[in-house]
């Protein structure tokens, strides 16, 4: 095979779709021959992932990995940023913890090379073992305050001397504008990393946009490799959170109607993307109480702030409403957080997540929590399946209670907590996952469910998935000219 230069997917701007593009990318390099992996620099997201060999790295990395066909690895995402508040993140470098820092520190130059030096590292370990590197920016390419101490786009790019095409989303309106002040506002070295610009999210006939096309490669001096229309029935994980509120909590005669919490600090929600593509199912986030009652099953997510999100839920009567469902015969799961939210306390004395040193739980189980700063990341294997865990804090028995685990885990050990089979917890994300957990939860409601479809196989039906959207892709972008790029200087 040839050798392909790397490629960075930069932005004119978040939530322009570099990721699924990458993701794409990935599966067709993989279909081409190659042997292609997945790069990000600096990630920052609540949506994350545990390697195979037990650290952690952001989501959208490990879904490129999974398209790309291997196993993710934290040089593919050295530096991830989760937040904790409006203002302070936890920085996790080659998949560990490394402290937390507000934006204002975080964004200083003190500091700035040790985390240049680290992620310059990884890139080079990775570019030794996969070919292309698919690179990700973060953002925009154009915030001119942040230039000198940018970690994941251009200086990145220059250091691998990478192609860089520029990702503009016509569906928010202004791309002439984004895409030509992008490039515009860059240095004359950087404006030549520039190789294509790829359109995305375009609704309607393509044929609209072609005098649209030959426009902005006059003003711009920089080819459009494609124009990529909107999609809405290929499903791939979401790196951000932001319309999972817009899914609609009506309830569905013949499914199963299951609620997720919607928290303030909800993470890893890509726990329920196969519950949500069951036929079976129909799933809907809310903190409504009134949805609540309405849920034939709730689940309480994984939070980045388990206190605070357990005090708001205090606050705004969803920890009530919950109960209450449960009474009435609702199952209750709860997922990380989410399970140490449904215990009877959950203590802080350290003050690791923040000034509340405890707080009364739901009482649904008889467990305690008490928080800690050592970060518990591995991937498992139980009676179910596999997942992976990624949690601060250790739950115990409240007291002399008795307390029987949910999963047993293929080293030995036991986790989480049953009452019955509709009320439980578990540290292990990613068990939704198996369909043999999945319809273990599903045996009290056969009744109410139209049709006893086939358990659902959510691993086939992703590969259909990475299929379909780079099928997608290929049919827009013009991949001979970009192999074009990538293999000539």
């Amino acid at each position: 095979m040839r050798h392909l230069h790397s490629l960075m997917l930069a932005g004119t701007g978040s939530d322009v779709g570099k990721s699924i593009v990458a993701t794409a990318l990935c599966r067709i390099f993989r279909q081409d021959g190659y042997h292609p992996a997945p790069f990000k620099a600096q990630n920052m997201a609540l949506n994350s992932y545990a390697t195979p060999d037990g650290l952690e790295i952001g989501r959208a990395q490990a879904v490129q990995a999974e398209a790309a066909g291997i196993d993710c690895h934290t040089d593919m995402n050295p530096l991830l940023l989760k937040p904790q508040s409006d203002h302070t993140s936890q920085v996790v470098l080659n998949g560990r913890p490394a402290g937390n820092q507000s934006a204002y520190s975080y964004f200083r130059r003190e500091g700035r090379d040790e985390l240049r030096q680290a992620v310059n590292a990884a890139y080079d370990r990775l570019a030794a073992r996969y070919n292309p590197i698919v690179m990700e920016g973060a953002g925009s390419i154009s915030e001119l305050n942040l230039r000198d101490t940018d970690l994941v786009n251009l200086p990145m790019a220059r250091y691998a001397g990478a192609d860089v095409f520029l990702v503009g989303d016509i569906d928010r309106g202004g791309v002439f504008a984004s895409v030509y002040g992008s490039i515009a506002l860059q240095t004359e070295e950087d404006r030549r990393l520039i190789k294509g610009i790829i359109i995305n999210k375009f609704r309607g006939d393509l044929r609209l946009f072609d005098d649209g096309r030959r426009m902005l490669e006059d003003i711009c001096g920089v080819p459009v490799l494609g124009v990529i229309p909107y999609f809405n029935d290929i499903h791939i994980e979401e790196e951000d959170s932001v319309a999972l509120s817009q899914k609609s909590a009506t309830a569905e005669r013949g499914k199963l109607n299951v609620a997720v919490v919607m928290l303030r600090h909800l993470s890893n929600y890509t726990d329920f993307d196969a519950l949500e593509q069951d036929p079976r199912i129909h799933l809907f986030y809310t903190n409504n109480t009134d949805d609540l009652a309405k849920a034939d099953m709730i689940i309480l997510p994984g939070t980045k702030s388990t206190l605070s999100d357990l005090y708001e839920l205090r606050r705004n009567g969803c920890a009530q409403a919950i109960v209450r469902a449960h009474r009435q015969g609702a199952t209750v799961l709860g997922i990380c957080g989410g399970y140490q939210m449904m215990g009877v306390e959950v203590c802080d004395p350290d003050h690791v997540e923040g000034d509340i040193e405890r707080l009364p739980g739901l009482g649904l189980l008889p467990v305690t929590t008490t928080m800690s700063g050592r970060k518990q990341t591995q991937q498992v294997v139980c009676q179910y399946g596999s997942g992976y865990e990624i949690h601060m804090g250790e739950t115990r028995p409240f007291g002399h209670a008795l307390m029987q685990p949910l999963l047993q885990l293929g080293d030995g050990r036991n986790d989480g907590c049953l009452v019955d089979h509709k009320c439980m917890g578990t540290y292990v994300h990613g068990i939704l996952d198996n369909a043999a957990f999945v319809d273990f939860l599903l045996e009290p409601y056969a009744s109410l469910m139209a049709e006893r479809s086939k358990p659902f196989d959510y691993q086939t039906y992703k590969e259909q998935q990475y299929d379909r959207l780079a099928d997608h892709v290929r049919r827009v972008l013009d991949m001979e000219r970009i192999y074009h790029i990538l293999t000539n200087d």
